[in-house]
């Protein structure tokens, strides 16, 4: 009976399989070209749908590193079905990050799981468990870009390269912005066990507008600028230019009306 609960515990959700399934289907009409007449609307399907799987294995990764690191109770809390509705802070978790895509383009996953940091032993640990989110963006980012530097983009359609270089963009930025080490955000859960104990019961009540206070930054045009700049320099160096995520962010706002200029051998 045990066994029979912690494979249920484990098993991969349908929430997350429908969101999978979105992803391709929509991947298949962009590429195809199949929603000819709505392709900015099968573009938006393929950026949020990915960018919602993307969110999961974040906090399947959180999940799992707690698990081997002596946090069994991730199990019994449904964190490694992959279900997003089993998140601590759906809102946090899901809601906010698609309106923050939405808004400006920015891709800000929020904390989510729930550790029992008290069955853990080892800062070391510790630090990990908060890494494995970002660092879970990180490959995700490498995959997008995987076409661009490795010089695969030969037949591939120029929308689906240009929503790929989007959803690239949003997993770079999600990487960038959860490493910062502000309170609620995964840089700063690496770098708290580290800290003096008094320090961090001080810091402890600010945790819950680390992301707010962040995302306010972003709209600073000056802040705004030189982190837009950082992420075009990361996407350059994987082969993804300015002009592809530019024109996927525009096929995305499908409500806007797709874009009528397009690079030359589009």
């Amino acid at each position: 009976m045990t066994t029979a609960i912690r494979s249920a515990d484990r098993r991969v959700s349908p929430v997350f399989l429908a969101l999978a399934a979105v992803l391709v289907v929509s991947g298949w009409a962009v590429w195809s070209g199949t929603l000819a007449a709505n392709t900015g609307f099968a573009v938006f399907l393929f950026v949020v749908s990915g960018w919602v799987v993307s969110l999961c294995l974040h906090e399947y990764a959180h999940a799992r590193t707690a698990l081997h690191s002596g946090d069994i109770s991730v199990e019994a809390k449904g964190y490694l079905t992959l279900n997003p509705l089993k998140y601590t802070h759906a809102l946090l978790s899901i809601v906010l990050p698609v309106v923050f895509v939405i808004m400006g383009g920015i891709g800000l996953p929020g904390g989510a799981v729930f550790i029992e940091h008290g069955r853990i032993r080892g800062r070391w640990r510790h630090s990990l468990i908060s890494a494995a989110g970002p660092l879970t963006n990180v490959v995700f980012a490498a995959v997008c870009t995987a076409p661009f530097w490795l010089g695969g983009l030969a037949g591939v359609p120029a929308t689906f390269r240009f929503a790929l270089a989007f959803l690239a963009l949003l997993q770079v930025t999600a990487a960038i912005l959860n490493f910062v080490p502000v309170p609620g955000l995964d840089g700063y859960g690496v770098l708290e066990p580290w800290l003096p104990l008094k320090l961090r019961r001080q810091v402890e009540p600010f945790a819950p507008f680390g992301l707010l206070a962040v995302f306010g930054l972003l709209w600073v045009p000056e802040v705004n600028h030189v982190f837009f700049d950082f992420v075009d320099t990361i996407l350059r160096g994987l082969g993804v230019s300015q002009l592809d995520s530019y024109l996927g962010q525009e096929f995305f706002r499908f409500w806007q009306g797709e874009p009528q200029l397009l690079p030359s051998g589009s």
